[in-house]
């Protein structure tokens, strides 16, 4: 068995470079002053988990927090986001347009938002859905995004991840107005409480874009096993499983235990397991209190989607293989042996 290190993220500050007198030119918020809309990302009248990270983050900013519902059951989820603390305000619209969450739809809701009311801040998670209307918004402010932050310096300064996680950039931003995507894994979920914050109807939005795009339909993954993007206990398999029969092992390692089960990207490219349960850079970001990593060699890619997981355990052949590096316990073992000992073990 090894307990290792984590080696330290190294930080990197970038300074902006425009001229003075651009910079006089535009207005700056101070935590007082503040005014930021949070997104609600929702399906099938429930509020995603990764909105709740989000708000958290947005209150760090300091002063106001509206939330903002679009979609044919808005109220509903309204009255659910209005019971979470930080939440002054709930703006709803509710409108058919807004039933599948286009991009081409929502994004100009939300511009028309901030440009009605000033609010310096337009936060949501970095989820699909944040990483496809936030950017179209950043468009039509003529600002740049902030994507995936982990830190909330100030009102204009965050920290986000580079390089695949190995590098920590500190941005400042120059714009008046500030458009954040938030990786839900680095702040935790705000909690209800006894709030009750009141609702009123958004501002109306250019309908212009709703001909650009059309909803057809969609394909669903359905598990009676833990969501992986917020399971407490994950098990993933890469490249060592050698095919996807293998990964029945996981699966039943898994149910003594209550976890969700992942892949690396090698595992979801051999075809081994549905892309859904990839982990990592093009992936899922997780975090979760345990996650075991079986016959992964851990390329960077996917120590940028599971580093931040309170203990990692390793079972890898190779004693050499990288994710040894982040692992908290490691076991050079192999793994058609180590599994199904250790299934056994626990149903002891």
């Amino acid at each position: 068995m090894y307990a290792l290190r984590r080696a330290a993220v190294t930080s990197v500050v970038f300074k902006p470079t425009a001229t003075i007198p651009a910079l006089l030119l535009r207005g700056y918020a101070s935590a007082a002053d503040a005014k930021t809309l949070l997104l609600v990302e929702h399906k099938d009248g429930a509020v995603t988990s990764t909105t709740y990270n989000a708000l958290t983050a947005a209150t760090k900013l300091g002063g106001s927090v509206t939330a903002l519902v679009a979609g044919p059951s808005a109220e509903k989820v309204a009255e659910e986001v209005a019971k979470y603390a930080g939440v002054e305000k709930v703006l709803v619209a509710k409108d058919d347009t807004f039933a599948h969450g286009l991009a081409e739809r929502v994004a100009p809701l939300v511009a028309a938002t901030q440009k009605k009311l000033g609010f310096t801040h337009l936060v949501a998670g970095h989820t699909a859905y944040g990483k496809n209307v936030m950017p179209r918004v950043a468009a039509l402010l003529d600002v740049a995004q902030v994507s995936d932050i982990v830190s909330v310096e100030s009102g204009d300064t965050f920290k986000r991840p580079i390089y695949a996680g190995n590098a920590i950039a500190t941005v400042k931003s120059n714009d008046p107005v500030k458009v954040v995507t938030v990786r839900g894994t680095a702040f935790p979920a705000a909690e209800a409480a006894s709030n009750n914050a009141g609702q009123e109807p958004a501002p109306e939005a250019d309908k212009s874009g709703e001909g650009l795009s059309e909803f057809l339909g969609e394909e669903l993954v359905k598990s009676d096993r833990p969501d992986l993007g917020s399971a407490s206990r994950v098990i993933g398999g890469g490249r060592g499983m050698k095919n996807g029969e293998n990964f029945k092992m996981l699966y039943d390692l898994a149910e003594k235990i209550g976890a969700a089960v992942g892949a690396s990207r090698a595992a979801v490219d051999a075809g081994y397991v549905d892309n859904s349960l990839q982990i990592g850079q093009t992936g899922k970001i997780i975090a979760p209190e345990l996650y075991i990593a079986v016959g992964i060699s851990g390329a960077i890619q996917h120590l940028a989607g599971m580093k931040d997981s309170k203990t990692i355990v390793a079972i890898n052949k190779d004693a050499d293989a990288p994710i040894f590096q982040v692992a908290d316990y490691g076991l050079v073992a192999d793994l058609f042996q180590a599994i199904p000992e250790l299934t056994e073990k626990i149903s002891k």
